[in-house]
């Protein structure tokens, strides 16, 4: 990760970065792979960690600039067989709420989107039967540019993204 933002470094100044990794694992707590899981944390909170550190570097440097992370709905509930995935997720979201007060009087905007719902494909035609049953992944980056745009008297610490069709 670090590499990473010293390789950006190179192409100009940052300013918005988005954290958006995630690995899943499945299935009954008593059955769960205790290595996947601990992969999945990994990849979800910690890398969420790394990220955030490293942006944060840089933006406090700069005196502004957005850090976004992608949550789920894991972030906020966990559901029978999911632990593994829920742990990652609520995690990251607790990362983002602590980033945010500790960053917002550095000019630095922190937040957390909880995206609840399928992705479609990106390039794939819409299918008729499923039209709006699915998040456009142009809609969703059009919603996390928006927040890196938002005036500070009104900043977004949480944003949640669902198709209409979605249970909540």
């Amino acid at each position: 990760v670090a590499r990473l933002f010293d390789t950006a470094d190179k192409a100009g100044t940052l300013a918005l970065v988005v954290f958006n990794a995630s690995a899943r694992t499945r299935g009954p707590i008593a059955e769960l792979d205790a290595e996947a899981v601990k992969q999945a944390l990994l990849v979800g909170a910690y890398g969420g960690f790394l990220v955030g550190q490293q942006a944060a570097r840089r933006l406090l440097v700069r005196g502004s600039g957005s850090i976004l992370f992608t949550g789920a709905t894991a972030s906020v509930k966990g559901f029978p067989g999911s632990a593994g995935f829920a742990m990652p997720k609520f995690g990251l979201r607790g990362l983002a709420q602590s980033m945010a007060r500790e960053l917002a009087p550095q000019n630095i905007h922190v937040a957390h989107f909880i995206i609840d719902g399928q992705i479609a494909p990106p390039g794939q035609a819409a299918d008729p039967d499923l039209q709006d049953r699915r998040l456009s992944p142009d809609a969703i980056a059009e919603a996390y540019l928006a927040v890196h745009r938002q005036h500070r008297s009104a900043w977004s610490s949480e944003l949640e993204l669902r198709p209409w069709v979605e249970t909540f």
